[in-house]
């Protein structure tokens, strides 16, 4: 009987973590469609026609990347993932609500030709949003214990620190050169780029 109470216990664990899973992709997955459906198709067939749209390509392509990164690396980082709680719900959703924001910060940065206070919220909900990773990596931590391979692979995450550092940086010179933001952007997108693989490695081990 112990034995089965154990295995229902695990079953629901592993339910409530397959459901935010699911869920966290369902959102993501509208986030990019939201993002790309903002770009205005030409009504003519003069490619001089596409010029105007080169900033809201380019706004889209970064934000495109960003997204690309938070969906693989909260993969990566539920691979080491045993139960979740109603804190870690509400952490993910935190994150979600940030990323949620994504489409409406590209759409007014490319709109506006990569204007300074446009870049400059742009970098705010970069910010926040890592910010929520962060906080949701604290969270699974906090349940699964210091001795626990996400412990062991995370740790105290300096890169996610260096990354937000960045962009604090790039809103505070949006205001005067917005370019030099977007540079800043572009260059902690690549940091990301390659996956984090350090849960990989433990999990391996």
């Amino acid at each position: 009987m112990a034995w089965l109470g154990n295995s229902s216990a695990i079953s629901m664990s592993s339910m409530s973590k397959s459901r935010l899973e699911a869920f966290s992709d369902g959102v993501l997955a509208i986030i990019i469609t939201i993002m790309v459906l903002e770009i205005k198709v030409p009504h003519s067939t003069d490619p001089a026609a596409l010029v105007p749209l080169v900033p809201v390509i380019l706004s889209y392509v970064l934000s495109f990347i960003y997204v690309g990164i938070y969906w693989n690396n909260h993969h990566h980082l539920f691979q080491a993932v045993r139960r979740v709680s109603g804190g870690v719900l509400w952490a993910n959703l935190h994150l979600l609500f940030w990323l949620s924001l994504i489409p409406f910060v590209t759409g007014w940065m490319g709109e506006n030709h990569f204007a300074s206070w446009p870049v400059a919220v742009y970098g705010v909900v970069l910010f926040f949003a890592g910010g929520a990773y962060f906080v949701l990596e604290r969270s699974l931590i906090k349940i699964h214990g210091e001795d626990s391979t996400l412990h062991a692979a995370l740790g105290r995450d300096s890169k996610a620190i260096a990354s937000m550092l960045l962009y604090l940086l790039a809103v505070g010179l949006a205001l005067k050169w917005p370019f030099v933001s977007c540079g800043i952007y572009a260059l902690v997108a690549g940091l990301w780029l390659i996956p984090d693989r350090r849960i990989e490695r433990k999990l391996a081990a």
